[in-house]
């Protein structure tokens, strides 16, 4: 039960700190050390989904060294694509499981065990959170229950700070044409404010 209401209340304190961030980078960092703490794991990475090229693209990661992070491209066809297809996959022993793209790596980094679970928002995939443990670990469907919580606030709230992004971004650019459109409007010309009862003769005499 103890372990239950650590959960819970990281839950809680994770929604509320994303709730008050705007910046997709620090919601995914905080994100993954949240789940790194409470499950007490070896670490947690946030991908991204690129459309594109049909990798996985790493946004952020926890408790893992940087030469395990920048291992190579994590192809979304061949890396548990599973997880991406029909929901969460734990395997209990990653040097055992064809699913892993980096086995060799995997074992060099420590890790024994690993979950991947998709991150969905809006109905399309955007990414995958994955846990790795240093020792085999069977994760219960507490633990998978409590990560995909934690995956799918976490990629709700990068999808509407995106957005959010984006959409300042367009109404700078809507500002900036408005601002020039009213100088040019506002513009004075040389007789700009002369009366029209004035001659153009009685205008050149004072000068």
């Amino acid at each position: 039960m103890k372990k239950q209401l650590i959960n819970y209340e990281t839950l809680l304190n994770v929604t509320k700190a994303i709730s008050h961030s705007k910046d997709p980078e620090e919601i995914a960092l905080l994100t993954v050390e949240s789940i790194k703490t409470a499950l007490n794991v070896k670490g947690c990475s946030l991908f991204l989904f690129n459309r594109k090229t049909n990798e996985l693209e790493l946004a952020t990661a926890f408790g893992l060294s940087d030469e395990y992070k920048s291992k190579g491209p994590v192809s979304a066809l061949r890396s548990i694509a599973q997880s991406l297809e029909e929901g969460p996959v734990a395997i209990y022993d990653v040097m055992d499981d064809p699913r892993i793209q980096y086995p060799e790596e995997a074992q060099k980094e420590g890790i024994s065990s690993l979950l991947s679970v998709p991150i969905v928002f809006g109905g399309n995939l955007i990414g995958a959170m994955r846990v790795y443990t240093a020792e085999p670990w069977e994760f219960t469907l507490e633990d998978v229950n409590f990560v995909q919580a934690l995956a799918q606030i976490a990629g709700a709230s990068i999808s509407m700070a995106r957005y959010i992004r984006g959409l300042k971004s367009s109404i700078d650019v809507l500002k900036t044409l408005r601002d020039v459109q009213v100088k040019r409007n506002t513009r004075r010309t040389p007789y700009e404010g002369v009366p029209t009862s004035v001659s153009s003769d009685e205008i050149r005499r004072q000068k």
